[in-house]
């Protein structure tokens, strides 16, 4: 049965940036096809809730607070991952961001900070889960990153150009890594979350945002969720180093407001 390569059965799972929007729908949706998921984020309470979601579906979770930020917690994650489940078969590297900031005004810190935050994390958590994906026989990395990556928008050049390195490091790696573990990226469009839906009642933003969206919509958390099922499942066995645009079917930006003065 084709649906049978979808099954993560008694897989492994880790989700940084998993409390909330995409990270707890990718969260969920692994548990969904079968797998044990490592929750990792900064705030107990909403890992606490993804958590009793994956165990009403019978699988077992692990709460684990981490700030990618720092390597310490990253190493602290990996460790707890090990000792409780003895394996790991999927990282999904999905904690990231950076506010918008007119170029002018963005200062080398703040680029510095969006590179470590949504690249250098990904290298960290990836360079100390691959040899335990290594031990359990080979493994999968989905990284998340943004239609940011290869668009232009006024105000993000540090989310953007971040993004564009994560891409990038995603294909060096599948490549370096490839054929016991597999990386991919999912480049992500306008997703309805809980960081923009404040943000979508005013000025008839959301109306204007579908409006230069082919699909005449904003993505939901599982409209990434399913892709990125895909991509940590034997579904995608021969499928690595590749950007797959979960997007809406834009080939500009949807983003209606001029963020260079803001």
């Amino acid at each position: 049965m084709i649906l049978d390569r979808f099954r993560l059965t008694d897989r492994v799972a880790v989700v940084t940036g998993a409390g909330k929007g995409i990270g707890a729908a990718i969260a969920t949706a692994l548990a969904e096809a079968g797998a044990d998921v490592v929750c990792a984020a900064r705030t107990q309470a909403p890992l606490d809730a993804v958590a009793d979601r994956i165990r009403a579906l019978g699988r077992r979770a692990l709460v684990v607070l981490c700030d990618v930020n720092e390597r310490a917690q990253l190493e602290a994650l990996a460790a707890r991952t090990i000792e409780t489940f003895g394996r790991v078969d999927v990282l999904v590297n999905n904690a990231g961001g950076a506010p918008p900031r007119p170029f002018l005004r963005t200062s080398e810190k703040a680029f510095e900070d969006a590179f470590h935050f949504n690249v250098t994390s990904g290298f960290i958590a990836s360079r100390l889960f691959v040899p335990h994906m290594h031990a359990a026989g080979g493994g999968s990395i989905v990284n998340i990153s943004s239609a940011l990556s290869h668009r232009v928008e006024k105000a993000f050049v540090a989310y953007g150009t971040a993004k564009a390195a994560l891409n990038h490091m995603t294909e060096l790696l599948a490549y370096e890594l490839a054929p016991r573990v597999r990386v991919n990226a999912i480049a992500v469009g306008s997703i309805e979350t809980e960081a923009l839906t404040p943000f979508l009642s005013s000025g008839g933003l959301r109306e204007k945002m579908e409006a230069l969206t082919p699909m005449a919509r904003l993505g939901t958390p599982d409209d990434v969720s399913a892709m990125a099922l895909y991509l940590a499942s034997p579904a995608s066995a021969w499928v690595t180093g590749k950007i797959f645009e979960v997007d809406g079917g834009c080939v500009a930006s949807n983003w209606p407001v001029d963020l260079s003065g803001a």
